[in-house]
């Protein structure tokens, strides 16, 4: 429970894991109030309100389900008192232990395992909610978040190789499409001209046709014979009328 509290809810620990009380889990809205004494002295008094995360919610359910009657806290009172005392908050033993399960699991601890598993929950929150939201959320500033908190995760690299790989082949279906487009246009061009040229030849062609067909009566018109006229001189012997 205390590493879901951290993980999933954001909780800084000990001090918001060991002082979340069961009161505090409102079921019927789904949230859950986080007292917080790093920001007592806040105007809020140090409280704040989450989501009760999907993630989450199992873990309370069983912890609910296991509590001893009449318990106060989420967290067995025992830890409480261990790292509770006069002069604040100390982590206690839960970081011994922690690293020790971390190391049956066969895997590498982090430097700052709680701190890291808080960081890791608003990273992945940061990567669907505002900011402003987000640092609501988990009692701190964007300014903090930014410095402290948020992470560049493996997550980030292959997504961003994906993108530039999709990228890529975006663009190349738009330079194919884009040479098609070109082509289409050219050949429509092509055939337009090509058309345009056409015509004029052919209205060319008839004009040329309409133009012999008229010159010819023309030119027949231009000499008139007169058959039997005869050459007797400037005075024929008798008046001819080649009109008869």
């Amino acid at each position: 429970m205390i590493v879901a509290l951290s993980r999933y809810g954001g909780l800084r620990c000990p001090s918001e894991v060991l002082s979340l009380r069961r009161q505090d889990t409102l079921w019927d809205t789904s949230k859950i109030v986080v007292t917080s004494a790093k920001t007592a002295h806040h105007a809020d008094k140090g409280t704040r309100t989450i989501p009760l995360f999907p993630e989450l919610r199992p873990y309370l359910d069983e912890s609910f389900e296991l509590a001893v009657d009449g318990s106060e806290f989420v967290i067995d009172s025992v830890y409480r008192q261990s790292a509770m005392k006069a002069t604040g908050w100390r982590i206690a033993n839960l970081r011994t232990t922690f690293l020790k399960i971390i190391g049956r699991a066969g895997l590498k601890p982090w430097a700052r395992p709680f701190h890291n598993l808080r960081a890791s929950r608003e990273t992945e929150l940061i990567e669907t909610y505002p900011i402003q939201v987000v640092t609501s959320w988990l009692g701190n500033s964007p300014t903090i978040a930014m410095k402290h908190y948020l992470l560049t995760t493996e997550e980030h690299f292959q997504r961003a190789c994906l993108t530039s790989a999709s990228s890529k082949n975006s663009a190349q279906k738009s330079g194919a499409k884009s040479s098609a487009r070109d082509a289409d246009l050219a050949q429509n061009r092509a055939q337009r001209s090509f058309a345009t040229t056409s015509n004029e030849m052919n209205s060319s062609r008839e004009n040329t046709g309409e133009e012999q067909k008229m010159q010819r009566p023309a030119n027949d018109c231009e000499t008139l014979h007169f058959p039997g006229a005869e050459r007797t001189g400037f005075e024929p012997a008798e008046q001819f009328d080649p009109f008869t």
